[in-house]
């Protein structure tokens, strides 16, 4: 809440209070689209930890990366993600919902820490949209994902229409 607590701090608010810059979202590597709204719903191309057009992070988990750098890679790819809903929305604050968070993570032999690489993505929009804006989750362990990559993220968000 703001100081007169009245209504909810904004997400674009949120963003500035955690020091959070976005940088200018990923273009895509391939024939699609990074965003595409119908009616209040904003679909969002599986987001990858990249900076600029360049991967951030190559390799799995449980192998090159441990549970600290997937988390490092998951919130890198949920910026983009924040990135690119801001470019298509204008702002964050139109943001009503995060629907839902799908998590894909490309494993190694045992890894078992799926969840905990999980919440860096989901601890990174409650931060940002609230609490009562939290998605349902599904997290996948892959052998392989794009580029070599060990994250990309799924992400649906309700918006104001």
């Amino acid at each position: 809440m703001n100081s007169k607590g009245s209504q909810p701090v904004s997400a674009e608010r949120r963003l500035q209070e955690l020091g959070i810059e976005l940088t200018p979202p990923p273009t895509p590597f391939g024939a699609y689209v990074e965003a595409v709204q119908t009616g209040n719903l904003l679909f969002l191309s599986g987001m990858l930890p990249i900076v600029g057009h360049e991967p951030k992070f190559v390799g799995r988990l449980g192998k090159e990366f441990d549970v600290e750098q997937g988390r490092e890679a998951t919130r890198t790819a949920a910026l983009n993600v924040l990135s690119a809903a801001k470019k298509h929305l204008g702002s964050l604050d139109k943001v009503t919902k995060v629907v839902r968070l799908g998590v894909y993570l490309a494993t190694e032999g045992n890894f078992l820490a799926h969840p905990k690489v999980a919440d860096a993505a989901s601890e990174l929009f409650r931060d940002i949209f609230g609490e009562d804006k939290t998605s349902v989750r599904l997290v996948f362990g892959v052998a392989s994902l794009p580029l070599g990559m060990p994250v990309e993220l799924e992400v649906i968000l309700e918006v104001k229409a």
